[in-house]
């Protein structure tokens, strides 16, 4: 995927990962301890849906377009922080807007100008750092956060060939510095064999991994993108119950005749 997020925010993929993390940070807020969340591949925060990045894909319509369009109320909490309007909210606006006081986010951008825009977006703001550099770079450096508490968000473009390959690292190195942690990384779903790949080198590798898998038709074409999926470890209390209502709401609203998607655990506890 030669991927700038600009192309495609709001698309159903978004709209699968950025429900799950709402969800997420929701089970961190229940505990009154602060916590952290380093966002490894933050991207600018926000995204014209108007512009013309947005216009020449038109993935948004057939996502969060769809939503707005027929809300569902398993969806309430997630379409509170993305109402309707000409903008969406990425990851750190999604992030910050459930932070509480004391609560911290770390945002990563490799891409100079995008963190740029995201430095800008959050100046001032005393809860927020924003770095120039490498993501994966980061878990390495930035973890344990200092709070003790909190949630690794791995989100990459996936532009190179060998970027689940660096994601499994980047899930190993993130589990033994943060072994309390909370851990999401989302992948894209375009045919099967990545999938089982994937699931494969998970239950080798780790305990306690949840995926939540959505495809709006199926993943037969290694050209097209079908849909994704969010892997979870060490997934909070409750959440296993909420992603097969958030999947069944978004199968709902976003899948075609032959979409559909999982819950399952590719590692127990």
């Amino acid at each position: 995927m030669n991927y700038r997020h600009a192309f495609h925010a709001g698309n159903h993929a978004d709209c699968l990962k950025h429900a799950l993390l709402v969800g997420l940070l929701r089970a961190l807020a229940r505990k009154p301890t602060p916590f952290t969340v380093l966002d490894t591949h933050a991207g600018i925060g926000r995204y014209d849906l108007a512009g013309a990045e947005a216009g020449a894909t038109g993935e948004w319509h057939d996502g969060i377009g769809r939503l707005w369009a027929a809300p569902h109320p398993d969806l309430a909490d997630y379409l509170a922080l993305a109402p309707p309007g000409t903008a969406y909210p990425g990851s750190p606006a999604l992030i910050r807007a459930c932070l509480r006081p004391g609560d911290r986010l770390i945002c990563c951008e490799w891409h100079e100008a995008d963190a740029a825009t995201l430095r800008r977006a959050f100046r001032g703001d005393a809860q927020v750092s924003v770095h120039h550099r490498d993501g994966y770079e980061a878990v390495r450096a930035l973890l344990p956060p200092p709070t003790g508490r909190g949630l690794v968000f791995i989100d990459p473009p996936y532009e190179q060939e060998n970027e689940a390959a660096r994601v499994i690292e980047a899930l190993s190195l993130a589990r033994r510095r943060f072994s309390a942690g909370i851990i999401a990384a989302w992948a894209p779903i375009k045919h099967l064999a990545p999938v089982h790949d994937l699931r494969h080198q998970i239950a080798g590798r780790f305990r306690d991994a949840l995926a939540v898998c959505f495809w709006r038709h199926p993943p037969l074409d290694p050209t097209r993108l079908a849909g994704s999926l969010l892997l979870v470890l060490n997934p909070p209390y409750g959440f296993e119950a909420m992603a097969h209502t958030c999947l069944a709401a978004l199968i709902s609203r976003l899948a075609g005749p032959d979409g559909g998607g999982a819950v399952e655990r590719w590692a127990e506890e």
